[in-house]
């Protein structure tokens, strides 16, 4: 029987989800918002490399500070990657990202508008401090809308590809735009798309999470950022003055000192920036190494492959930056496909079969030729190149952020961006030496192409090696952190894994059933040999939501 309040009742149901008493985005929808935030600060990391000669004529810059166009950007992400993760934990994570695409927005129009290389560099360095609030904000947010298993192994699998065709895009759209409009177009195109994605996380990412209880370590944030930035500037510094120049070695001094500084503080007080629990499950600590270790090569793979590109084979900025769309939907590709494999493999074999295939594109990139061709050279390694770093980047951000505590999501995700951002600087540096010592020695008898050509396959061939002892470390460095941690993802306590808590409620057999059929990796009823890291367990595995061994 309709009644005068029927009609509102109709009208109020409609606002009800399956999922809950309110009308609420999707996490699909939330995970493309923050996923295109990712996107946007990837794209601002290459999308000037391909237009540093134009920028370098329409700024009236020196060579200096052409490269200051790039190191700003690096400096300022880097150092601050930290103190922004820690921010979103205590300031609430949403409200941090969404300051940060304003402030990354805004540094780019400015960048856009001006002709003073001071503005210009300036800018860079405000675009900078935008981005290490927007990184590890929007990765915690994606990790709390996602509980583990299959859905956040899906959604790292997102993340991973964006991640790595971010890189591959921002050569592309350089190219496009500075030949099309010229160089302001690439800091005008950043900056509109930069509001695009506001619009969109404010209108489909959650308000859930709030702040984390605890207070802002000030003087452990301003002693690591002090020893961040000293580390970056020195290696960037490195890549023109040399190593023996007296600011680069004072400057790796200093940063030293100041790192023994932030150690000692940390170990002294209660709200530390990077408190100990954050390693309790002991996968945080590995993660972070091998991430380093591939932002090492990562970070010097966007900057020499453009410039063999159009130095040795004589492509065009466009060409160039066309030519990077088989590695980014190489890297899209082998990111997605990275949690189903790992499923059936095992993590451990994915990272590594990963890494593996990164080696081999690098290895046969080394083998280059000046009066070579595209198809020839570049496209068969690029795409190797493009599905390892998928696989293997996916898997080491799960692994460094695997159990770790909810209140500790920003700070993980600022790490693992930290690591490596900084590893791709340290990387950067000295491949770039490298690179140029070989050019050098090979110019006296050989002047030309093929002096540059050598030192570009010097570069790609220790990119190579790294990454070949990364893959030989990464399954000895998960099967260490099997047995550091519970499977729980707590510290070992010396507690057996299956021995009753003192303070957890009594359990019936109904309750262990759900929580059983919960579980989306049950474990077999026998102990077997764990597949991930060829050692045998000293103890049966407990059932996990994670492809990682625990």
């Amino acid at each position: 029987m309709w009644t005068a309040a029927s009609p509102r009742l109709c009208v109020m149901n409609l606002g009800r989800t399956k999922d809950g008493p309110a009308a609420a985005p999707r996490p699909g929808a939330a995970l493309a918002a923050l996923a295109a935030a990712q996107f946007t600060v990837m794209l601002a990391t290459s999308i000037v490399n391909v237009a540093l000669p134009q920028i370098r004529l329409g700024a009236g810059l020196s060579d200096g500070g052409m490269t200051w166009v790039v190191n700003a950007y690096s400096l300022a992400f880097g150092a601050l990657l930290l103190a922004g993760g820690r921010a979103g934990d205590l300031l609430g994570r949403r409200r941090v990202l969404v300051a940060g695409l304003v402030l990354f927005a805004g540094a780019s129009a400015a960048a856009g508008l001006t002709a003073s290389p001071g503005v210009l560099i300036a800018a860079r360095t405000v675009q900078g401090l935008g981005a290490a609030a927007i990184a590890p904000a929007a990765l915690a947010l994606t990790i709390g809308l996602f509980p583990p298993g299959p859905g956040r192994a899906r959604a790292l699998g997102v993340w991973g590809a964006v991640s790595g065709a971010g890189g591959a895009a921002g050569v592309l759209l350089g190219g496009i735009l500075t030949q099309a409009w010229g160089w302001p177009w690439i800091f005008h195109a950043v900056a509109i798309g930069t509001v695009l994605v506001l619009v969109a996380v404010v209108a489909l990412v959650p308000r859930g999470g709030g702040r984390v209880p605890g207070r802002f370590d000030l003087p452990g944030t301003v002693t690591v950022t002090l020893a961040l930035t000293g580390l970056v500037w020195a290696l960037t510094r490195a890549r023109e003055a040399g190593w023996t120049d007296p600011g680069v070695v004072g400057g790796l001094l200093g940063s030293l000192v100041l790192f023994a500084a932030f150690a000692v503080i940390e170990r002294r007080r209660p709200d530390a920036l990077v408190p100990p629990r954050l390693f309790a499950t002991g996968r945080v600590a590995p993660g972070n190494l091998l991430m380093a270790l591939l932002g090492s090569v990562w970070i010097a793979l966007f900057f020499f492959l453009p410039l063999s590109m159009q130095q040795v084979l004589g492509m065009s900025a466009l060409a160039t930056g066309v030519g990077q769309l088989p590695l980014a939907a190489a890297n899209m590709l082998g990111a997605l496909a990275a949690p189903r494999l790992a499923r059936r493999t095992g993590a451990t074999a994915t990272l590594t079969a990963g890494l593996l295939l990164e080696g081999a594109g690098l290895l046969w990139l080394s083998r280059i030729d000046s009066g070579g061709s595209y198809a020839a050279d570049v496209l068969g390694p690029t795409v190797l190149i493009g599905l390892g770093l998928g696989l293997a980047f996916v898997q080491l951000t799960a692994l460094a952020v695997d159990g770790v505590p909810g209140r500790d999501a920003g700070l993980a995700g600022g790490l693992v961006n930290t690591t490596r951002q900084i590893g791709g600087v340290i990387g950067l540096a000295c491949l770039a030496t490298l690179a140029g010592s070989v050019t050098a020695g090979v110019s006296v008898h050989t002047p030309g192409p093929e002096a540059l050509t050598a030192g570009y396959r010097a570069a790609f061939a220790v990119s190579a090696g790294v990454l070949a002892a990364t893959a030989l470390l990464a399954p000895l460095l998960t099967c260490r952190s099997r047995r550091t941690g519970t499977a729980d993802g707590t510290a070992d306590t010396g507690t057996p894994p299956h021995a009753p808590s003192a303070t957890a409620p009594h359990r019936t057999s109904r309750d262990r059933n759900r929580a059983s059929a919960a579980r989306p990796f049950p474990s077999p009823p026998s102990p077997p040999t764990d597949r991930d890291t060829a050692c045998t367990p000293s103890t049966p595995p407990l059932p996990s939501s994670s492809a990682w061994p625990r």
